[in-house]
């Protein structure tokens, strides 16, 4: 479940960067596997920099999810997602040019891992309504819990 890959330590409700470098070592800085691990933040923020420059992982509709081409073997020992919410938005090359305002950073150990959960993320971030609350929650705890909701509800109520 991907709720069970968010804590509350990974989650910034306030990202105060004006631009996508600056929010991207934001997010970086919010990843509990790597405190205390400087050389372990820099490969991640150089991974995932040369995936923007690849190409934009803003989805559209104010979303982005940032990650690396390839799963980052021996960075994390399981996967991890932080979030990170921006107050105004920023520019971030989404198809649709809206501003990126909701951000799942993810870190995962396979690449198996790293696919499902992009897959199943972009399926739930299809809802207007979880996207709406999102932009809403004003405590860690209720991002985790609204995630946690809408899996439950995509999943037909199945734990």
């Amino acid at each position: 479940m991907l709720s069970e890959l968010l804590s509350p330590a990974a989650i910034n409700l306030n990202l105060k960067s004006a631009d996508r470098d600056a929010v991207l070592d934001e997010l970086v800085n919010q990843v509990p596997q790597l405190a205390g691990q400087p050389q372990g933040r820099e490969t991640l923020l150089r991974a995932l920099r040369e995936r923007e420059q690849l190409h934009s992982t803003g989805i559209g509709d104010g979303i982005a999810l940032p990650h690396s081409r390839n799963a980052l073997v021996g960075l994390v020992d399981h996967s991890v997602i932080v979030f990170g919410r921006h107050p105004h938005g920023i520019s971030y090359g989404a198809i649709d040019a809206v501003p990126a305002r909701l951000f799942f950073l993810l870190v995962a150990p396979t690449v198996t891992q790293h696919l499902a959960i992009l897959a199943r993320l972009s399926r739930l971030l299809h809802d207007p309504k979880l996207r709406q609350d999102l932009l809403t929650a004003e405590r860690p705890e209720q991002v985790i819990e609204l995630i946690r909701k809408a899996e439950t509800k995509e999943r037909g109520g199945r734990v």
